[in-house]
């Protein structure tokens, strides 16, 4: 698989997104699963036109806002898609028991390594591709996203197909299609994590920079 993605890697590096799902599902049908933070819809929207009820990936960490939650619930029951609720090892109880309350404010790493990495690491070896809503605009560390790419740590082909969508291409399609979107985003979260670890984000910032503020941190493992 390595070799086929890389190989799609240069043929595909200026197609759009349809053209990569297209190929994604001719080569690998329903072998894939979409990731989706819940923040939109858009990426399972643009997916289900070429993969209708693919496997949709929503990380269910314990800490999500309530709007997050509300959202999930919203996208099942509105789209053709199948939900599958990644869950970590131990609920939020059973983490504060082993490692103390509120580890995300001591060890912002370890914890999305235990709610986050280690949940879906495990989840996506049951697929051959995972296709992801990262974008190239979203922040410096993303700047270079390829559309499609090799996943070492997975052992899987990675897609990216809205990487050089912007923001604003995203709600400009949320809105024509009439796709579910976080309230939150129009409240100041332009990206979504767990409530404990996201604020508003001011005008002019980077749409990430409401993730850890004040932290030395800007991924939560998943993208590297």
């Amino acid at each position: 698989m390595r070799a086929v993605a890389e190989e799609a890697a240069v043929r595909l590096a200026d197609a759009s997104t349809d053209e990569v799902l297209a190929w994604v599902a001719e080569e690998f049908g329903y072998r894939t699963a979409v990731a989706c933070s819940m923040a939109d819809a858009v990426l399972p929207h643009v997916v289900a036109r070429h993969l209708p009820w693919v496997d949709t990936l929503f990380l269910e960490t314990g800490y999500h806002f309530a709007e997050t939650i509300g959202t999930r619930d919203a996208v099942e029951s509105s789209m053709e898609l199948t939900i599958v609720d990644v869950m970590p090892r131990q609920t939020v109880a059973e983490q504060d028991a082993q490692h103390g309350k509120d580890l995300f404010a001591r060890d912002p790493g370890l914890c999305c390594h235990l709610r986050k990495v280690e949940p879906l690491t495990r989840t996506l070896a049951g697929y051959e591709v995972w296709i992801t809503g990262v974008r190239r605009d979203e922040g410096p560390t993303r700047a270079d996203t390829p559309l499609v790419t090799w996943d070492e740590k997975n052992g899987l082909v990675k897609v990216n197909p809205l990487a050089a969508w912007t923001f604003d291409e995203l709600l400009a399609y949320a809105e024509e299609h009439d796709v579910v979107v976080n309230p939150l985003v129009k409240d100041g979260y332009p990206s979504i994590g767990c409530a404990p670890c996201t604020r508003r984000v001011a005008p002019g910032e980077d749409p990430r920079a409401g993730r850890w503020a004040g932290l030395d941190k800007t991924e939560c493992g998943l993208h590297t």
